[in-house]
C-alpha cells in the first residue's frame, strides 16, 4: 500500500497518538501486532514517513486500538508515571539504607507497607534500630512525625486527646493528642495494657477517632509503626488479635552482620546521621505515589493464586485458623506496591511471594502437632501452591 498525501495527516495523528501510549504497549502494538478475539489479528507493516523515521503500522482503526487497550487494562498508569514514582522511592530508601545499615529487605518491607497504606509492626529486641528505622522512614518521606512511649500507665486519653474546660468560654475544648500526626511511632507498644491498647484499634482501621461522643478525622497519610520487645521479656503484654490483624505487616531486623556491624562501629552513631537527611518527596508526592498503587494491574490468574494461598492457610492441619479477608487485601495492595517499587505496572507472583510472609507470619498460630515455625509452614505453602 503506497504512502500518499492524503493519508499523510490521519497517519500522521495515528503517530501522534500512538506515541503518547506506555512503551510496553507500543512495543506490543508496533512489534508484535494485536489479536484480540473481537477484532481479530492486526498485521503490521513498515512505512517511512518524512521527519518521522522508519515507522511500523497497523492496518487498523485507532478506536480498535483503545477497545483493545482499555479491555486490557492498559490505559490506567503510564510507563512514565511508574517510572517516577520507581525513582523517588528508591531515592527514599536509599536514604535510608545510609543509616540503617545491612537491611536492604527490611527496609524495603516497611517502604511497601507505608506506600502501600498499610502500619507496621517492628519486633526486635533493644538496640538494633527499630526506633532508627522508624524515625528515618518518616524523615525521608516528609511526614509529619509525633512518638508515643508506650508504658504501664499510659492512658487512652495520652494518645486520642482529651477535653478540657475553657471556662472563659464557659464549653468543654478538645485538645488533640500525639495520635494527630502522618506518622505515627507506637515505640513499645506491648508495654502497655491492653486497655490503652485499643486505643489505635479506631485511628488504624478507620482513620478517626471518637472521644466523648465526637468523630474527628484524622490526618492524611496516616501510618501507625508500633514497635514491641519480645514476650518473653519482662514488663509485656501480649497484642490482641483484633490489633494484631491491623498491622498490614510484621518484619524483625536482628543482628547485622559482620561487614554491616563494622561499618556501623566505624562511621559513628547513626542518629546523627538522621538529622542530616533531607526529605526525598513532599507530602504531596508521597500522596500521589500513594494513588499510582491502586492503579497497578492485578490480573484474574494472580487473584486466584493469591486466593489458592489464603485457602491454604485455613487449613485446621497446619494453623489455629486462617488469615483473615482484612490480611488478603492486604497482600493485594502490598504486592501492587512491591511491583511498583520494581517499576512495573501489573502484580506477577513474585511480588506476593516477597510480601506475604511478612503479612501472614502474625496473622497465623501454628497447629499443635507442628513444632516448626511458622515461617517455615508458609514457605511450604508457597512451594506448595501452583504459580498461574
Amino acid at each position: 500500500m503506497p504512502f500518499s498525501t492524503s493519508c499523510h495527516a490521519s497517519y500522521i495523528t495515528e503517530i501522534a497518538i500512538l506515541s503518547t501510549l506506555p512503551s510496553t504497549v507500543r512495543k506490543l502494538l508496533m512489534n508484535i501486532g494485536l489479536q484480540s478475539s473481537k477484532f481479530g489479528p492486526f498485521t503490521p507493516m513498515t512505512k517511512s514517513v518524512e521527519n518521522h523515521g522508519t515507522i511500523k503500522r497497523f492496518r487498523l482503526d485507532l478506536v480498535d486500538i483503545f477497545m483493545f487497550l482499555a479491555e486490557n487494562n492498559m490505559l490506567d498508569t503510564t510507563d512514565n508515571s511508574i517510572a517516577n514514582c520507581q525513582a523517588d522511592i528508591l531515592k527514599a530508601i536509599g536514604a535510608i539504607e545510609t543509616i540503617i545499615l545491612g537491611k536492604p529487605n527490611q527496609i524495603r518491607l516497611a517502604a511497601c507497607c507505608l506506600i502501600a497504606r498499610g502500619h507496621c509492626l517492628i519486633e526486635d529486641l533493644p538496640g538494633v534500630g527499630k526506633t532508627t528505622l522508624s524515625q528515618s522512614i518518616a524523615r525521608v518521606f516528609g511526614l509529619h512525625f509525633q512518638r508515643i512511649q508506650f508504658t504501664s500507665d499510659l492512658l487512652p486519653a495520652d494518645i486520642l486527646g482529651v477535653s478540657i474546660f475553657d471556662a472563659e468560654k464557659q464549653v468543654f475544648k478538645f485538645h488533640p493528642g500525639p495520635v494527630f500526626a502522618h506518622f505515627v511511632l507506637a515505640d513499645e507498644i506491648n508495654r502497655a495494657t491492653p486497655k490503652t491498647q485499643s486505643a489505635l484499634l479506631e485511628a488504624m482501621e478507620e482513620r478517626q477517632i471518637t472521644v466523648e461522643g465526637s468523630t474527628y478525622p484524622l490526618d492524611e497519610p496516616f501510618f501507625v509503626v508500633g514497635t514491641q520487645n519480645p514476650l518473653d521479656q519482662s514488663g509485656t503484654f501480649p497484642l490482641p488479635e483484633s490489633e494484631l490483624d491491623r498491622f498490614m505487616m510484621r518484619i524483625t531486623l536482628g543482628y547485622p552482620d559482620q561487614e554491616a556491624e563494622r561499618a556501623l562501629l566505624a562511621g559513628g552513631n547513626p542518629r546523627a546521621r538522621l538529622y542530616e537527611v533531607k526529605p526525598a518527596v513532599s507530602i504531596e508526592r508521597f500522596i500521589e505515589i500513594q494513588a499510582t498503587v491502586d492503579k497497578i494491574h492485578c490480573s484474574e490468574p494472580l487473584l486466584h493464586y493469591v486466593q489458592d494461598l489464603i485457602q491454604a492457610t485455613r487449613n485446621p492441619g497446619l494453623f489455629v485458623y486462617g488469615i483473615s479477608p482484612r490480611a488478603g487485601l492486604a497482600v493485594i495492595q502490598a504486592s501492587k506496591a512491591w511491583a511498583l517499587m520494581d517499576g512495573r505496572g501489573h502484580v506477577e507472583p513474585g511480588d506476593v511471594q516477597a510480601v506475604i510472609a511478612a503479612i501472614a507470619d502474625h496473622r497465623l498460630t501454628a497447629s499443635e502437632q507442628h513444632s516448626r515455625p511458622t515461617s517455615e509452614l508458609i514457605n511450604d505453602l508457597l512451594e506448595q501452591t501452583p504459580i498461574p
